[in-house]
């Protein structure tokens, strides 16, 4: 996995986690959607980072 697409999903993963706690403390809903999306998308991007490297001789 390149460490700038590795950076860029654990930064993903961070934030939308962020979101998803601060939604639930306040009792926003949306944001909490919100940061569950963004933290699905950077584990979608590091496993797909992931299998890249596995298929790499």
């Amino acid at each position: 996995m390149s460490a700038e697409q590795k950076a860029k999903a654990k930064a993903e993963q961070v934030a939308g986690a962020v979101k998803k706690t601060a939604g639930k403390v306040v009792g926003n809903e949306t944001m909490q959607a919100k940061g569950e999306a963004e933290q699905t998308k950077g584990d979608a991007r590091a496993a797909k980072e992931k299998g890249k490297d596995t298929l790499r001789p």
